[in-house]
């Protein structure tokens, strides 16, 4: 997700370890965006050696404890505040993937062939980001209709 908006960066249908897939989707993503993220907030399975020394190279924090010993219990404080807001952000991009489940039916796809289902589930996720950009339209709206009655009371 980024900045509220679903991308899908892999879709396979066979049997592979998820944890391999880190590098080359933060490459992706600097080649989309001219840079690499601040953060990557991500499960435990992505949390190998590799994946941390190609994060620290490239000054991206990777969300989740680090390796090793526990930290010093005066940077544990400023660890533990981090680690709470990584979770946070991280709690945001497991609600849209359920929130894709239950309203979208990313759930109950029944296509048979591989094809079909891959471009159900592109279709899930475009309809998924043009609701976001709707409702971000209507607020606007909305505010602008408030801002001019709100004006209109102060007139009067």
């Amino acid at each position: 997700m980024v900045e509220g908006y679903t991308r899908l960066e892999t879709l396979s249908w066979d049997n592979y370890n998820e944890s391999l897939t880190l590098i080359n989707d933060v490459e992706r993503y600097r080649e989309h965006y001219g840079c690499y993220p601040e953060a990557v907030q991500v499960d435990s399975i992505y949390r190998t050696r590799k994946n941390r020394s190609f994060c620290k190279k490239n000054g991206i924090r990777i969300s989740g404890p680090p390796l090793g010993r526990p930290p010093k219990a005066t940077s544990l404080d400023v660890n533990l505040k981090q680690e709470k807001q990584d979770l946070r952000e991280r709690v945001i991009i497991e609600g849209k993937i359920g929130e894709g489940k239950r309203r979208y039916g990313l759930s109950r796809i029944m296509a048979k062939l591989p094809e079909i289902s891959e471009a159900v589930i592109g279709i899930i996720i475009l309809l998924m980001n043009l609701e976001r950009k709707l409702r971000l339209f209507f607020a606007q709206i909305l505010l602008r209709l408030f801002r001019r009655f709100n004006w209109v009371l102060l007139a009067v």
